[in-house]
């Protein structure tokens, strides 16, 4: 049977989380894209206390989820509280904190008091994260009919006679001291950051057109795309866990490194930026790296419209298509003595195939600030460089 959310699901950082059962015993369910398990031993509970990988694990207190080491081929957990009474009287309720106490998220789940097993929730990737969605899902057969509905081969000593469906109980889901993160906002600690729908910009007609390519990877490496016969700029995404240096050379066709795209000790960095493509072979890419890493290489057209307000975090590449606006920089600054920089960059593209060797500087300072800039009509590439968080805020120009 297929399992869905029942919420819109919440972010979840990825980080070592204990999850408690109230007073219900805890188990846990990993599950691969067909929302089963694998085998038995994707069951975490007390006759099974540890996952194989090491991920899952249950202790006197509850769960522990280490969302960093879960196999890739695991989609979903789903966490369970049982109990072996069929009238019981405990309130059923999860509740998830971070490794320094804070609460992450509780669900708390209303009319649950006389069913012997429920699942409670479920923790599962989305767009390079993780979510949490609330199930309350309660199953009369118990553990062993909650289990069997995942996959798990009961014995026939242990399965009801009754393997009835889920019955739907109603909670409520709480994030103590969290709003929704914006689109493009830093989330603390959450790698990989979560991956905006690829969608290029409409009559955008700067830069060649090809097959999108990702790369994960720890440590220096080097990666190749082909981005097709046309010589000229393309969108490089990365994204580094934790803290530490990052750096990324283009090779030349002597394979050796050209200037650096990116070179930066921002903690959980993230950096887009603007790289020209070859006119022969691949784009050949080196990256310097101590810790894990993803990168993905698009076409310039599929980077973010300058439009509205825009949030975002470190190096971004942006585009204007559209009449001159005037642009509201707010920077949250960095580390550092200086409070992180930031300096802003307009590329009137019209007619060129490379990105100008002298581009419009409309704004070089440290520290935290807010400043508004003028953008030229487009089509224009801007390019910003932030040590750290910023919101953008596009004003139309006043008629004159």
């Amino acid at each position: 049977m297929d399992h869905e959310a029942t919420s819109t699901g919440h972010w979840i950082p990825t980080v070592v989380l204990r999850v408690a059962t109230g007073d219900m015993e805890a188990a846990a369910l990993l599950l691969d894209s067909s929302h089963q398990v694998r085998d038995d031993a994707d069951l975490v509970f007390h006759g099974r206390p540890a996952h194989p990988s090491g991920a899952v694990r249950l202790g006197p207190d509850g769960l522990a989820l280490d969302l960093d080491r879960v196999e890739p081929a695991v989609e979903r957990i789903v966490v369970a509280g049982w109990t072996r009474h069929t009238v019981h009287g405990a309130v059923p309720a999860l509740r998830a904190v971070a490794p320094d106490g804070s609460a992450v998220v509780t669900f708390t789940v209303t009319g649950g008091e006389d069913v012997p097993a429920i699942a409670l929730g479920v923790f599962h990737r989305e767009a390079g994260g993780w979510k949490f969605d609330r199930l309350g899902e309660g199953y009369a057969s118990g553990l062993a009919g909650l289990i069997a509905a995942y996959g798990v081969a009961v014995d026939d000593g242990d399965r009801p006679a009754v393997l009835a469906g889920p019955v739907p109980l109603a909670g409520v889901v709480k994030l103590p001291g969290q709003a929704p993160p914006e689109a493009g906002a830093h989330v603390p600690g959450l790698f990989p950051p979560p991956q905006p729908p690829y969608r290029l910009v409409e009559g955008w007609e700067f830069g060649p057109v090809f097959e999108p390519a990702a790369f994960e990877g720890r440590g220096n490496q080097v990666v190749g795309v082909d981005t097709g016969p046309l010589p000229g700029p393309v969108l490089v995404e990365v994204a580094q866990e934790g803290e530490g240096h990052f750096a990324l050379y283009p090779l030349d066709a002597h394979n050796k490194d050209g200037e650096y795209v990116i070179a930066m000790s921002l903690p959980d960095l993230r950096a887009t930026r603007a790289v020209h493509a070859p006119k022969d072979g691949p784009l050949r890419l080196r990256v310097v790296s101590q810790n894990r890493w993803t990168l993905r290489v698009k076409p310039i057209a599929a980077a973010r419209r300058l439009d509205g307000v825009l949030h975002g975090y470190g190096p971004d590449i942006l585009l204007h298509p559209g009449k001159g606006v005037d642009l509201r920089v707010d920077f949250a600054g960095g580390p550092g003595h200086a409070g992180g920089h930031v300096h802003l960059r307009a590329h009137e593209v019209a007619g060129h195939h490379r990105m100008r060797l002298d581009p419009a500087l409309l704004l070089h300072e440290s520290g935290a600030l807010r400043r508004t800039v003028p953008i030229m009509d487009g089509p224009v590439v801007v390019e910003l460089h932030a040590a750290g968080a910023w919101t953008l805020t596009t004003k139309p120009v006043p008629a004159p």
